[in-house]
């Protein structure tokens, strides 16, 4: 699961990006979208040639929704799970939430963090989300909106210091967004996918998550 602390963090950015990455070189890759939101499934289903799947605790129970998982994911190499708004965030408290969806999935967690104008208070921003609830698995983060090698390295030591895994940096860079409008994406500012991909190649780890 690709979630993040808040919504505006870069999680579909990185979501749709690892999807265009991992299709290109030959995986099957099945997306999938907590909640109810039809606008990202939308970009999801072009990027991986595969029709993604709302996942939803609110509309469904947990049983369904493993059963919904396990149809779609059955013949793909990979799944990757695009999470909504912050991490925690649901209809009541973490009802509903892509925590509770990624405690019924048992699927690992990969933070997107937006690091613009902070270094070492992330430490206390990821032991938050990693120690507040102990049936969810955080495997790492992946800082966004980074600014020098100076700033990198001190991200670098936050995740040292946690013992948590960091899989890479994505400088900020304006052109990689994807612009918001009301609850879904905005359809008239498409982020160049071939631009999003090439970057996260670059910048990301995305061999070592295929170990998740």
């Amino acid at each position: 699961m690709i979630a993040a602390p808040a919504s505006g963090s870069g999680k579909t950015t990185v979501s749709r990006g690892l999807m265009a990455v991992y299709t290109r070189k030959g995986y099957k890759v099945q997306p999938f979208k907590c909640g109810p939101d039809y606008i990202d499934t939308k970009f999801h289903t072009a990027v991986c040639h595969r029709p993604s799947v709302n996942l939803d605790t609110f509309m469904a129970t947990p049983e369904h929704v493993c059963d919904i998982f396990r149809q779609y994911s059955a013949d793909a190499d990979l799944c990757i799970v695009e999470a909504m708004m912050g991490l925690f965030d649901g209809y009541d408290r973490d009802k509903g939430s892509s925590a509770e969806i990624a405690r019924v999935l048992d699927l690992p967690i990969v933070l997107v963090v937006d690091a613009r104008s902070s270094a070492y208070s992330m430490a206390a921003l990821l032991y938050g989300f990693i120690n507040f609830n102990r049936n969810i698995r955080i495997a790492g983060v992946i800082f966004n909106k980074t600014g020098s090698k100076r700033h990198c390295d001190m991200l670098q030591q936050v995740c040292d210091d946690l013992k948590i895994e960091c899989y890479g940096f994505i400088s900020k860079n304006d052109n990689l967004a994807q612009s918001s409008r009301y609850l879904g994406l905005d359809f008239s500012e498409t982020a160049n996918i071939d631009a999003v991909a090439s970057e996260l190649e670059n910048s990301i780890q995305w061999q070592k998550l295929l170990e998740l």
